[in-house]
């Protein structure tokens, strides 16, 4: 049940080729030229999923994870300013770079917000996720009472 939003399969080596992250436009790029892919590994347990996250270099406070419509979303943002200035305090270079990252899995409508539990350590966060399925409601008779 749990499955990345989007997720195409090709097996033409030319399309494999130039959809790699080296041809990605330069706001897909970390600062330091990597490839500002959230890596994540999902583990299958009995009661449900382990997702781990990779997010290298953000802080806690920088990563935000929503539940709506039974999609689990993870954002990460990151904002740096660099600047060195000479003895008159003219710039020597001055650098900006800000980082916008998500990625949504399906985890289904009867899993809810507190039933996720999220920690953030060491620039990995990792999230449980109980499989739950969604209970069908029982239609309770409603009599009218007739005078």
């Amino acid at each position: 049940m749990l499955r990345p939003a989007i997720f195409t399969h090709n097996n033409n080596l030319f399309d494999d080729f130039f959809n790699d992250d080296f041809f990605a436009p330069a706001p897909a790029r970390h600062a330091n030229g990597g490839a500002a892919i959230m890596h994540t590994d999902i583990r299958e347990t009995e009661d449900g999923y382990i997702i781990d996250m990779e997010l290298p270099g953000f802080k806690k406070e920088e990563v935000e994870a929503e539940l709506k419509d039974g999609y689990l979303t993870v954002r990460a943002e990151h904002k740096t300013e660099n600047e060195e200035k000479d003895k008159e305090g003219h710039y020597i270079r001055k650098e900006r770079y800000y980082g916008n990252f998500a990625r949504s899995f399906y985890v289904g409508e009867a899993v809810t917000q507190e039933d996720i539990k999220a920690a953030f350590n060491d620039g990995i966060l990792t999230m449980n996720v109980p499989k739950k399925e969604k209970e069908e409601k029982v239609e309770e008779k409603k009599l009218i009472s007739i005078e």
